[in-house]
């Protein structure tokens, strides 16, 4: 243990106070916070005795003050509990237990010219903790933060599941696999797994009005969180008093643990919103692939994807086959040209003279369809702002009540303003998808959408870190590579890529990854590293409360009994259970229908041929259930054309029994357990 400071200047206080500790309510992690021998704050965590999170530095760099790295003391600190149960108005599951201990400790400056005070709130969870800074300043001072110095020192040797961060293409790669002593610069979550079997994720929670954090490698097994550039020099600029997003690290036994863990939204505070009964978790389908794959196109001309005619054509199916919603792109002027990373010709209330919008919503009505709307902005989020209001008073005219919204640019490429965000802009400056000015401009959007009854599903986005609690019209992201990219080539996510995802990605919150391609090829006829199987396996694997049938529709009905699950496969949950799996390899869900007593399981396979069995521990006591099977035929594999090889099975189960099933390569899993009337 770090010895505290001898000497206390007379201007400070009396006798610093020692190291403090807090524990989890099951005594199993305990973090100690105090200062070193030079005044430097940090923190320390031990988990069954045994040293997770070796001593961790805490403080900040700024601009135009001196940093808050040394000279400090403990002045004060207080303990509070917490054990309350709170509802999702949708998710993987209806209830969340938050139940932990909480240590508020001040650490002071003690010397001659500076007395300032870095305040940290500590809370410590069965599964892991978060903690935040909080600065109690006057209202008119502005604090100009150039990085922080939090650190995370993982003690024991293991592996990393990560992608980098501060890269051209944002959140959109492939994971890599390495010792922890390799990652470089990685975007959060970022999952460990230790030699001894524990799992953990470190990520953050309640990013607003702030820049999203990434880790960085200093040496060793050091990581520091650094902050996503901005224009202005200072990564953060806030006025008077403020509180940062929580530093929030997940640690389990094993990987089930770390994936039905709520750390992230017990962090954030409450729905901020009432009542949010205008949205309904539910599939929908649209034009996108047809512009993915390159048949159509999102600009005007003879391949023109959103046409009136198609329009109705898609509102047709999704009526006969019970899609609650259709999402078209395209359909609105500034397609055209260079749109990517440009976004200077778009109009969000024009439409291009072969769409008549008012005549497909009023169709989509009699049909008892919902359009799904779509803002592309190619990254321009000053033209967007300035349209933002007419935009969503458009949608909201003509029912609709769900927005995909996109930022097409590099990173490091978002066209915004020389100005403060409620100032008329100046000149164009240019910004990154995950700094501060995005953070707000997010936010901006979903705050002025629940106004008007609409949710919201950004593509190319910040991060998700729980903010779904608050806002609870946030329902899902991309924030990943998705499944677009299987359309430009080859294998393009490999078979590996959905089970890593699920321990990754998928711990910050849902995924828009559009599933349901069931041709499994894309343009240029490429392969997907996918069985047909392993389609239907992703709507329990990957969660999101608007799940797409992402194919066009002469596929889906071209594959009758595939179509048959993706309809009736629900889109929210009361109970989700990762059954079997493990990072990157495989991931086996059982999940239950929030609106009945039925249940649903599957999930994904990597390259390996595996067989599994399964335990239904996870059904209800004193039930039968009439299982449908979709599993991998006996000749399936992701690498030939037997690709589309599926088996069908149907059986009779209860809790406690088994089920043993061959995991295909790159294949995948579906299950409908029907419980008896």
């Amino acid at each position: 243990m770090r010895l505290l400071l001898a000497a206390v200047s007379s201007l400070a206080f009396a006798t610093p106070l020692a190291a403090a500790e807090v524990s989890s309510p099951d005594g199993r992690i305990t973090v100690e916070l105090d200062v070193d021998g030079d005044g430097v704050p940090f923190y320390r965590v031990e988990r069954d005795g045994k040293e997770i999170i070796a001593e961790s530095d805490l403080g900040f760099l700024f601009t135009d003050e001196e940093p808050m790295r040394r000279n400090f003391v403990v002045e004060s600190e207080s303990k509070r509990s917490a054990d309350s149960t709170w509802e999702q108005p949708w998710g993987e599951r209806r209830f969340v237990r938050d139940n932990h201990n909480e240590l508020l400790i001040t650490f002071r400056e003690n010397r001659e010219t500076a007395t300032r005070a870095l305040t940290v709130r500590m809370r410590v969870f069965d599964d892991g903790f978060g903690f935040r800074y909080e600065f109690d300043r006057p209202a008119d001072r502005v604090t100009n933060i150039a990085d922080e110095l939090t650190e995370f020192v993982i003690a024991p040797r293991g592996t990393a599941w990560w992608i980098n961060a501060g890269a051209f293409n944002r959140y959109e790669y492939l994971y890599n696999q390495t010792p922890i002593e390799a990652v470089s610069t990685a975007h959060t979550p970022m999952t460990v797994r230790l030699e001894d079997g524990q799992h953990l994720s470190f990520h953050e929670a309640a990013l607003v009005d702030y820049s999203a954090m990434w880790l960085k490698r200093f040496d060793g097994q050091r990581f520091r969180a650094t902050l996503s550039p901005s224009s202005r020099g200072p990564k953060v600029v806030r006025k008077g008093s403020f509180t940062t997003p929580w530093r929030s690290v997940r640690i389990s036994d094993d990987a089930a643990g770390l994936v039905e863990s709520d750390l992230e939204l017990n962090l954030n505070e409450p729905n901020a919103l009432g009542d949010v009964s205008f949205f309904k978790p539910a599939k929908y389908i649209g034009i996108w692939w047809g512009m993915i794959s390159n048949r159509w196109t999102w600009a005007q001309g003879d391949r023109h994807g959103a046409t009136t005619e198609r329009a109705k054509q898609y509102i047709d199916f999704a009526a006969k086959h019970g899609f609650r919603g259709i999402l078209i792109e395209g359909w609105n002027v500034g397609w055209d040209g260079n749109w990517f990373g440009n976004g200077r010709d778009y109009s969000f209330t024009e439409a291009y003279p072969d769409f008549d919008f008012e005549a497909v919503t009023a169709y989509a009505k009699q049909k008892g369809v919902h359009i799904i709307g779509h803002h592309e902005t190619g990254g321009n989020i000053e033209v967007y702002e300035a349209q933002l209001e007419d935009a969503l008073d458009l949608y909201a005219a003509n029912g609709v009540d769900v927005v995909k919204t996109g930022y097409v640019a590099d990173a490091g490429g978002i066209i915004s303003c020389n100005a403060d965000i409620s100032d008329p802009c100046g000149d164009e400056i240019f910004e990154w998808h995950d700094g501060q000015r995005m953070v707000q401009h997010h936010l901006k959007v979903v705050k002025e959408a629940a106004e008007r009854g609409i949710s919201i599903n950004p593509h190319e986005p910040v991060k998700d870190t729980g903010l779904r609690r608050t806002y609870p019209n946030w329902v899902a992201r991309e924030g990943a590579r998705g499944m677009e990219y299987n359309a430009w080539g080859a294998f393009a996510n490999g078979p590996d890529h959905e089970p890593t995802l699920v321990y990754t990605r998928m711990l910050s919150g849902p995924m828009d990854y559009t599933p349901g391609v069931l041709g499994l090829v894309g343009d240029n006829n490429y392969p997907m590293a996918s069985t047909l199987a392993k389609q239907l396996g992703l709507y329990l694997a990957i969660y999101s409360p608007i799940q797409m049938a992402a194919d066009f529709v002469e596929s889906l009905e071209a594959h009758p009994k595939e179509l048959e699950f993706i309809k009736a496969v629900p889109a929210d949950w009361s109970e989700s259970h990762l059954i079997d799996g493990a990072v990157g390899d495989y991931a086996i869900f059982a999940r239950k229908d929030r609106n009945s007593e039925d249940w649903y399981a599957g999930g994904v396979n990597d390259a390996t041929e595996r067989t599994v069995t399964l335990t239904f521990d996870f059904l209800d006591e004193g039930k039968t259930y009439k299982v449908k099977v979709w599993k991998d035929g006996p000749e399936a594999t992701y690498l030939t054309e037997k690709r589309h090889d599926i088996a069908y099975d149907t059986l009779t189960v209860k809790k406690g029994d088994t089920y043993t099933v061959r995991l295909a390569p790159g294949g995948g899993l579906a299950m409908q357990l029907k419980a008896d009337k």
